[in-house]
């Protein structure tokens, strides 16, 4: 098992139970206790746990904490790479595409700005920005009005009215988590209702969520695991939640990370360099 197949699933676990043991990660994994430890020391630097006597807890996480956009945007981004790759054969010339806020949905932006004739429906400034700064005269890009969140979504009353008025071919949406008995949620209550509104919005829901997504709840859900007629992932997917979401969700993908096409993925997500996050407006 590679290391970083090692540390998808001490976070998985971790997620689950809120905390892990050493002495319980080496009899899992099959690996030495020194191992163990180097992984949690790893995942500690990057900000994913916190080191106690034996074994690692959350760092603070709770239902309502809401990372920032330039916070996520340095997180598994070969896996943000690849899944934003298989959702681009999702869009055809002609479609008018929702793309909801997100580091995911932002990293597939940059694919879908080189797509001609498309119409873009989305509340995140970020992929707005990004839109913007690679102006096509084919291409119509929409942005809602609404309240700012820290991940740079537009969110609230304006963002949901305006997308209310729209017909989506296509939803692109990321998530704060996966559950299959909660489903897709969010931390932030008024962007649940934003994403609700996006889901009833659009002809086709696609969620984009890489694997470190699963078992994490937030405080508000924006739609079963049933409701997605495909969703998009990656291959640090532990097999048996791969089997548990197939069995629900229309169509499972599971874009490929690990490997010998590892590298140039990697290579490729590296050269997306993240913006810097902005100041809210007033």
């Amino acid at each position: 098992m590679l290391a970083s197949q090692r540390r998808s699933r001490i976070l998985e676990e971790l997620r689950r139970s809120g905390a892990v043991r050493v002495s319980a990660l080496v009899e899992r994994l099959g690996v030495s206790d020194m191992t163990v430890r180097r992984d949690l020391e790893v995942l500690a630097q990057q900000g994913q746990l916190q080191k106690v006597h034996g074994g690692a807890v959350l760092p603070g996480g709770r239902s309502t904490e809401e990372p920032g956009f330039a916070a996520k945007s340095n997180r598994e981004n070969a896996e943000k790479f690849v899944i934003a790759s298989e959702a681009l054969r999702f869009v055809e010339p002609g479609m008018a595409v929702g793309l909801s806020a997100g580091t995911t949905t932002w990293t597939f932006a940059q694919l879908l700005c080189d797509l001609p004739d498309i119409t873009v429906v989305t509340n995140s400034v970020q992929v707005a920005d990004l839109f913007s700064s690679r102006p096509r005269a084919d291409q119509t890009v929409v942005l809602t009005g609404g309240i700012r969140t820290p991940s740079e979504a537009l969110v609230g009353p304006f963002a949901v009215t305006a997308i209310r008025s729209v017909n989506l071919d296509i939803m692109f949406m990321g998530v704060h988590g996966m559950d299959v008995r909660s489903g897709f949620t969010t931390p932030n209550l008024m962007e649940a209702e934003t994403d609700r509104a996006f889901v009833e919005a659009s002809r086709r829901f696609v969620v984009l969520a890489d694997h470190t997504k699963y078992g994490v709840l937030g405080i508000s859900t924006i739609a079963d695991i049933e409701a997605a007629d495909v969703l998009i992932t990656d291959s640090g997917l532990a097999p048996e939640h791969r089997q548990a979401l197939r069995d629900r969700v229309g169509e499972l993908i599971v874009a490929e990370v690990a490997g010998g096409s590892s590298d140039v993925n990697t290579a490729a997500a590296s050269e997306m360099n993240p913006p810097q996050e902005s100041e809210p407006s007033a």
